[in-house]
């Protein structure tokens, strides 16, 4: 079964965010809690973390721009 890894809100007002960098590797095995990526919004920088165990599938590169809810990775 895969996890789908979505793009969240951190804030009331954030209805975009920017992935500043993928901290795991594609293709690599992660644990869940382990950072994941940077997320950039217009008021901070956050580490995201795993939400489950398994081999990571990165669907959006970094340094763009994405809604929020949209599906940027996969774990599987």
């Amino acid at each position: 079964m895969s996890t789908e890894i979505l793009l969240p809100k951190l804030g009331f007002s954030m209805n975009e965010g920017t992935i500043a960098e993928w901290l795991v590797a594609d293709g690599a095995d992660v644990k869940a809690g382990q950072p994941l990526y940077s997320l950039e919004s217009e008021k901070s920088v956050e580490e995201i973390a795993a939400p489950a165990d398994g081999k990571l599938k990165i669907a959006k590169p970094a340094g763009e721009i994405y809604p929020v809810g949209t599906v940027i990775g996969e774990i599987v």
